[in-house]
């Protein structure tokens, strides 16, 4: 073993004394090339830097939350969730409207037992669904409040049901509290 070893280290040899000096290039030294700026400078760019992150960050903050939502735009579920401001009584009718459509669409996915997708549907409007109808419900006159209060908890009772169907799968209660909640959700429209 030792003697391959040496035979390698005596062929690297030879090769690299075999290379002729024509064949060889010379090794050209480039000059360095070092960056213009001057420490000062870079600080000063660096503060520059700084102050227009911070600026606007704080444009942005101080931007009505209103104003924001319509600049980002508010179809999915994050900025619903979590950057949705409080919307006017007029627009929480037009959303509790746009929740009854959807529910009514929401025929085909139960028929396939889409559970996954029904259950996230179901969640995703109950958690802003309390808080439109208690928007909405300044819109009514005080005679029939009260008749709404009635429908707006049965509707909120029926898709918690609903939920907790379609969590198990049971599909004749599902179907059941389904219905239930059409009937309850288009009782709300109706008085809206």
């Amino acid at each position: 073993m030792t003697s391959s070893v040496a035979n390698t280290t005596a062929l690297l040899r030879l090769h690299a004394s075999a290379a002729t000096p024509q064949t060889r290039q010379k090794h050209q030294t480039h000059p360095t090339v070092q960056a213009s700026l001057r420490q000062q400078n870079a600080a000063d760019r660096r503060k520059i830097l700084v102050t227009t992150f911070l600026g606007t960050s704080l444009g942005l903050a101080l931007q009505p939350q209103a104003s924001l939502a319509e600049n980002w735009g508010t179809r999915s579920f994050l900025l619903e969730r979590f950057f949705q401001p409080g919307l006017s009584p007029e627009d929480a009718v037009a959303r509790i409207r746009q929740t009854a459509e959807g529910l009514h669409s929401l025929r085909e996915m139960l028929d396939k037992t889409a559970w996954r997708y029904v259950i996230f549907y179901i969640r995703l409007k109950q958690a802003y669904l309390g808080q439109d109808l208690k928007n909405a419900m300044s819109t009514l006159p005080e005679s029939r409040r009260k008749e709404y209060v009635e429908m707006a908890n049965e509707l909120v009772d029926s898709m918690s049901k609903l939920d907790e169907h379609v969590r198990t799968p049971k599909i004749y209660e599902s179907y059941l509290y389904y219905e239930k909640t059409l009937k309850a959700i288009d009782g709300v429209v109706a008085l809206l």
